[in-house]
């Protein structure tokens, strides 16, 4: 077990946004304020931690033909722990999500790190896994929503600071308002993809 190795591939090498490609529709989706960034991410590294160190300890004795139908047992029921969480403890944080909380069930960062490694690695290797990958896929997220209010909206920190305004940077008459619109999140994520793509290419050469 390599700490460093899975540091750095979730946060760069195989960070599951940028370069694995990975929870598209969430991450453009909610990725408009602050408070939801956040929240998402948070809940993401739960769920996949969780998950991660359940499959990894009964990998032994589930049948491989069954193995896709056992990870969705298992993330449907830690999604569903921390859904009722959310609902009971932060009720703002979960209206605001939305269905993309009970969607966390099928998003392919968890399902696809489940086969591709906690599956076939130990319980401690697959907890490291789960904890880098989701704070890989919680900064890019956060990068997203920083960028997309401050520039769409000319505030920071939305949902959750200024009464959940946000502190207003930048006057509302100056912002790109498209920049909040579901086509400023294709434009933003395409642009941190090609930059996180040049500097992947670069530290190659």
């Amino acid at each position: 077990m390599n700490l460093k190795k899975q540091f750095m591939d979730g946060l760069l090498y195989q960070n599951p946004v940028l370069v694995q490609v990975l929870g598209m529709c969430s991450t453009m989706a909610i990725t408009t304020s602050f408070f939801n960034g956040l929240g998402m991410g948070l809940a993401v590294t739960v769920i996949l931690t969780l998950s991660n160190i359940i499959i990894s300890a009964i990998r032994k004795i589930v049948p491989d033909k069954i193995r896709i139908a056992m990870f969705i047992v298992v993330i449907a029921g830690f999604v569903t722990m921390v859904d009722l969480f959310l609902q009971a403890f932060v009720p703002a944080l979960a209206e605001s999500l939305g269905v993309f909380i009970p969607l966390i069930v099928v998003n392919c960062i968890i399902l696809g790190r489940a086969e591709a490694f906690s599956y076939k690695n130990g319980v401690v290797a697959s907890f490291f896994d789960g904890v880098f990958q989701g704070i890989g896929y919680t900064l890019v997220l956060l990068a997203m929503c920083i960028i997309r209010e401050l520039l769409g909206a000319g505030t920071f920190g939305g949902g959750l600071l200024a009464g959940g305004k946000g502190i207003q940077i930048i006057p509302s008459q100056f912002p790109a308002g498209m920049l909040t619109l579901p086509v400023g999140g294709f434009l933003v994520l395409g642009c941190l993809i090609a930059a996180m793509q040049w500097a992947l290419s670069k530290s190659k050469k």
